[in-house]
């Protein structure tokens, strides 16, 4: 079955023309899909050609089988696909707008070693259309619409590597922007990567000025290979030879994120070797105090030592803030509900 979410407008016009309709039903059809409406709930096309499109298209990509709801108001959703997969998806609420952290992919295939994405390994990737229904889907279920967005960024550090998936991400990206639809630009889009790097020279060239966010962990090269192994191919020296093109090509500073593990990466002898690698970079340091994932024997840096942590390379002029734990009630982690669930349904 074909998904319509994965056309922009002139596609779907030409696969209306294809089929004997009027051009302007691929507007009316692309406004509906856009709403986060089902293919059977477009009221305003008739009903023949809502089960002829059903014939041939997916009527709903990506339903909402779960959601949890955090006391921080964080919000964790759970999808299930029409091929049966399920992939997670989190919204939460800021001063500036709602974000949802979408996934790329059903599993992983990175293995980093404090992520539940990964335990599986990759199942399939996602196409552009089934990426985009996560955000249509929730946007519309905390009740907005093309005009009025509650979904206002996205970020692209759910289940699956971003650019492992590269050209559905890409096109994703473009159906996010279309003005005919939601709309939401790739200046309010993120796009976390463990560091692909013939990718992210590839994504400088696409003229999208996402806002580029590194998998870090580590300033060395062997500790950041044991905990993520595809620093086995790409080595930091090499990744920030890539940011500084994306920054060069795009005008867009770069961000880093840092999860910090108890007794990993969390020592003044990190702080040096990150002021050493960053200052004077135009980026951005996120730490993160690591959501454990029980499956992993790894443990988080406490709040005061990754406060201390922040204050020493802000100290040293390394721009750094700790990111504020949200969803930790609710399983919040990457990978960590999806996991939970298959295992409820196999037992």
């Amino acid at each position: 079955m074909k998904i319509l979410q994965d056309y922009n407008l002139n596609e779907l016009t030409e696969k209306m023309v294809a089929c004997g309709e009027k051009p302007f039903r691929a507007a009316q059809i692309f406004r509906n899909l856009h709403s986060g409406k089902a293919i059977s709930e477009m009221t305003d096309i008739s009903l023949s050609l809502r089960e002829k499109l059903c014939e041939s298209y997916v009527d709903e990509p990506c339903k909402i089988i779960k959601k949890l709801v955090s006391r921080d108001g964080t919000q964790k959703y759970l999808f299930r696909l029409y091929d049966g997969n399920v992939i997670e998806g989190v919204l939460m609420e800021y001063k500036y707008g709602n974000t949802l952290c979408v996934s790329t992919q059903v599993g992983c295939r990175m293995g980093c070693t404090f992520c539940a994405s990964t335990l599986e390994g990759l199942v399939r990737n996602l196409s552009a259309g089934e990426i985009l229904s996560e955000v249509l889907t929730v946007n519309r279920e905390a009740g907005g619409d093309i005009k009025n967005r509650k979904v206002t960024n996205v970020v692209l550090m759910g289940s699956g590597e971003p650019l492992d998936n590269y050209e559905e991400v890409i096109k994703f990206i473009k159906l996010l922007a279309a003005p005919e639809g939601i709309n939401v630009s790739p200046r309010n889009v993120s796009l976390s990567t463990c560091g692909l790097v013939p990718k992210i020279y590839e994504l400088a060239e696409e003229g999208l000025a996402v806002n580029l966010t590194i998998s870090l962990h580590s300033p060395f090269d062997e500790s950041r290979a044991r905990i993520m192994p595809v620093a086995k191919s790409f080595k930091i020296s090499e990744i920030l030879a890539a940011c500084e093109n994306y920054f060069n090509k795009t005008g867009r500073r770069y961000y880093f994120e840092y999860s910090l593990i108890s007794g990993e990466n969390d020592t003044d002898e990190c702080v040096n070797a990150l002021v050493k690698l960053l200052k004077g970079k135009p980026c951005h340091v996120n730490l993160i105090r690591l959501n454990e994932v029980k499956e992993r024997n790894l443990m988080s840096t406490d709040d005061e030592k990754a406060k201390a942590f922040m204050n020493k390379l802000n100290d040293k002029g390394i721009s750094a803030t700790l990111r504020r734990r949200m969803g930790v009630d609710i399983d919040g982690a990457c990978g960590q509900l999806r996991r939970r669930f298959i295992a409820e349904e196999n037992s």
